[in-house]
């Protein structure tokens, strides 16, 4: 399970979609928004994802969030494979 932060948003990307970054394909678990009104000039979403066998440790939040590796990208970097 990571991080993962997107600067911009690249559509379709919400709780449950499957996607592909750096050649894998990650379960987004959860989409946070932020930097609509305060924040930089385009919006960042904040996602938790992992592979699917570890929906249940997100699910009964047996991890610790600050401990999980962050991975930044831009939105371009991406690629929505399936909207939820």
């Amino acid at each position: 399970m990571k991080n993962l932060i997107v600067n911009g948003d690249p559509g379709k990307l919400r709780k449950g979609a499957v996607i592909e970054y750096d050649g894998q394909e990650y379960v987004c678990f959860s989409v946070k928004r932020q930097g609509d009104w305060h924040g930089p000039d385009r919006p960042q979403l904040w996602c938790t994802v992992g592979q699917e066998d570890e929906r249940e440790t997100y699910e009964r939040r047996q991890y610790i969030p600050m401990h999980l590796d962050t991975l930044s990208a831009d939105a371009d970097a991406v690629t929505v494979v399936e909207a939820a």
